[in-house]
């Protein structure tokens, strides 16, 4: 008996839009690097890149739980002594509001070669 292996067709791959308005940050992340990974085909194969490509639009206008919205913060660090950096969620939001999905997709897809490539 064999494994079966899907051919990955780079062509066939599709475009998704989702919108961001009014969703919940960690949900909406979800979804999305599902969507980057193939976890929504049925041909999905864990060391496989078979996903499709996203676009997330609206994303000023994503909704954090909790006391997210005041508590969160990001923190940057230079190397140098002294160098962290702490940014507010409030503060991404307004600077660079697609900071906030990037973030939180990034942290969903593995840490390795094939997470680099997606």
């Amino acid at each position: 008996m064999k494994t079966y292996l899907p051919k990955v067709n780079l062509d066939a791959r599709k475009w998704h839009v989702i919108d961001a308005d009014g969703g919940v940050l960690g949900r909406l992340a979800v979804r999305v690097a599902d969507i980057l990974r193939g976890k929504d085909k049925p041909v999905y194969t864990p060391h496989l890149d078979a996903g499709d490509f996203g676009v997330v639009i609206n994303a000023a206008k994503v909704r954090l739980t909790g006391k997210k919205e005041t508590d969160k913060t990001f923190m940057s660090y230079s190397g140098w002594k002294g160098g962290e950096k702490f940014t507010s969620v409030a503060a991404v939001r307004a600077k660079q509001p697609e900071k906030l999905i990037h973030h939180a997709v990034k942290g969903m897809i593995p840490k390795n070669r094939l997470g680099r490539v997606l």
